[in-house]
């Protein structure tokens, strides 16, 4: 799978400080979700709020499907930063951010400021974040909500911030794909997808040549990792049709070749299977694997005899061509011998 490590920044330099409050500073958790005068946000008290500046009266709320910017740094209980952006942008239920995130941003309003205590099981949970965020570490927040508005149609964004939002999506994708919540990752490359297009509402594509080739570059890559996810789900129809995608836009991805190629062999499609898996081979020779997949894709096509001579059947000479000869040989040696013990 394609990845990409998003860099975190490490300054210490606090965010809000007109807001160094004893909660942020000192107090256990524990004190905080037990605290009388914070707000459960959830029914299951696992998610907590403190309000430290309320916004103007009558201020909105963001609703499900807005996009918004926030303000937001988050420590863990020792008071170790491992989330921190002064600008932080992301349309909320989308799954850009994680979900102690997307819920308190709608319990805010416009200018609020606030501090934000979550569960690990909103945040990073049983496998926490490598490599700053433990097992089962729950999180505390200092948050603004700096901005709120509708999300952006992308066929109307200009193609750069859609090659910009397309990756941030993919690096999600990538980053579910890593903790093996699969489902999650098929999610996040759907929307990447939806995003990596040079098309404009009224059918035109106005891109460059080069932003074209650079959208089409991320596609591929976007739809090799989202056939891999679906392989890992046995989405097996799914991945094929986008493996074929993929060969659409590059007919020399080996990677999707063989794939395809395997996928096909496990439908019964031999045939195809066969054409498929030779082109990848010729393409990359030397990988053991197309060699392995080819092998199995001969003993089926066989009735499961055996496979060795796949590499006969390469050279155009059959196992049973090779057999006769030697039996023909053994005859003649036993006959040399014989006319040899006469005399």
């Amino acid at each position: 799978m394609d990845e990409d490590v998003e860099e975190r920044p490490s300054s210490e330099e606090n965010l809000f400080p007109d807001f160094v409050v004893e909660q942020w500073t000192s107090s256990s958790f524990e004190e905080l979700f037990m605290a009388q005068d914070w707000h459960d946000i959830t029914d299951d008290h696992l998610l907590r709020k403190k309000v430290l500046k309320p916004g103007p009266q009558q201020a909105l709320h963001p609703a499900w499907g807005q996009e918004v910017t926030v303000k937001m740094q988050g420590v863990l209980e020792d008071r170790t930063v491992v989330e921190k952006d002064s600008k932080l942008v992301f349309v909320i239920g989308e799954g850009d951010v994680n979900q102690a995130l997307e819920e308190c941003a709608m319990s805010m309003q416009m200018e609020e400021i606030t501090l934000l205590l979550a569960d690990s099981q909103f945040a990073y949970g049983l496998l926490g974040r490598e490599p700053d965020i433990p097992t089962w570490a729950p999180l505390l927040y200092q948050l603004q909500l700096l901005d709120i508005k509708e999300k952006s149609d992308p066929l109307t964004l200009p193609v750069p911030d859609r090659i910009r939002i397309g990756n941030q999506k993919r690096e999600r994708g990538n980053f579910h794909f890593q903790r093996e919540e699969y489902t999650l990752a098929v999610r996040a490359y759907c929307m990447a997808l939806d995003v990596l297009t040079t098309r404009t509402r009224d059918g035109d594509n106005g891109a460059l040549a080069e932003e074209e080739e650079e959208v089409q570059d991320y596609r591929v890559k976007c739809l090799n990792n989202l056939a891999a996810s679906q392989l890992k789900l046995e989405q097996h129809e799914e991945a094929l049709h986008t493996s074929r995608d993929v060969l659409f836009l590059d007919p020399t991805n080996v990677k999707s070749l063989f794939r395809a190629g395997k996928l096909l062999s496990d439908m019964g499609e031999y045939k195809e299977a066969m054409e498929t898996l030779k082109k990848a081979l010729k393409l990359e020779p030397s990988t053991k694997a197309i060699h392995v997949e080819l092998s199995k894709l001969v003993k089926r096509q066989s009735g499961g005899k055996d496979t060795r001579t796949f590499k006969s059947v390469q050279m155009g000479i059959s196992w049973k061509f090779l057999l006769g000869a030697l039996m023909v040989a053994l005859g003649s040696l036993v006959t040399s011998v014989v006319l040899t013990a006469r005399n």
